[in-house]
């Protein structure tokens, strides 16, 4: 079944188009393909990128909205992604980057299509392990901008994932994170770490 994707907010979209066609802006960016690349460009597959901060013992979760991620692609490929976060004076472009999470996102989106409801596709960051997962949310009316992890939503772990968790295999969130609960210390399971840079991002 189709997913439905969230609309983006305009502000963050504007911010990539604008830096996607600022010379400058492409060209200190750290991603030979989109430097590179010989055709036009589009911005596509918004995405809301939410953050894991903690996970209970009891496996609940929490969750925080970091930024806005769009696909670029060309010739019907994606080549590099955009990041945008929110500061107090609104949507700002982050950077463009390339790498792993870029392809593996694109197979996940279409890996999802083929399963059968209707899901609402978001990314979540677990920072604690350095784990990326398509997060099938199985509200797809919502804004994208809210809304805890149900036990019954769907997460499909990105290439590359953590050792002894398969990428590209979706998992109910009630399965899967009592096993993030394990791999985490006990300290970010039960409080609030302070996260690394999300994943895809520059080091």
């Amino acid at each position: 079944m189709p997913l439905h994707v969230p609309p983006a907010p305009a502000p963050a979209l504007r911010t990539v188009l604008t830096a996607l066609g600022s010379p400058t802006a492409v060209r200190e960016a750290r991603t030979p393909s989109l430097r590179t690349a010989q055709g036009p460009l589009t911005v596509e597959l918004p995405l809301p990128v939410h953050v894991l901060d903690r996970v209970t013992p009891a496996g609940t979760s929490a969750t925080r909205l970091a930024g806005w991620r769009f696909l670029i692609r060309c010739h019907e490929r994606a080549v590099a992604a955009a990041e945008t976060r929110l500061t107090p004076d609104g949507w700002a472009f982050s950077h463009f980057f390339e790498g792993p999470y870029v392809t593996a996102t694109e197979r996940a989106l279409r890996q999802a299509e083929t399963v059968p409801g209707a899901y609402q596709p978001r990314l979540l960051s677990v920072p604690g392990l350095y784990m990326l997962t398509l997060w099938l949310h199985g509200d797809p009316t919502a804004d994208g901008t809210g809304g805890h992890l149900a036990p019954t939503d769907l997460l499909v772990p990105l290439a590359p994932a953590p050792p002894g968790i398969a990428a590209h295999r979706p998992h109910r969130a009630g399965d899967l994170l009592p096993v993030l609960t394990h791999r985490l210390t006990p300290a970010l399971a039960t409080t609030t770490p302070t996260p690394p840079p999300l994943l895809g991002s520059p080091a």
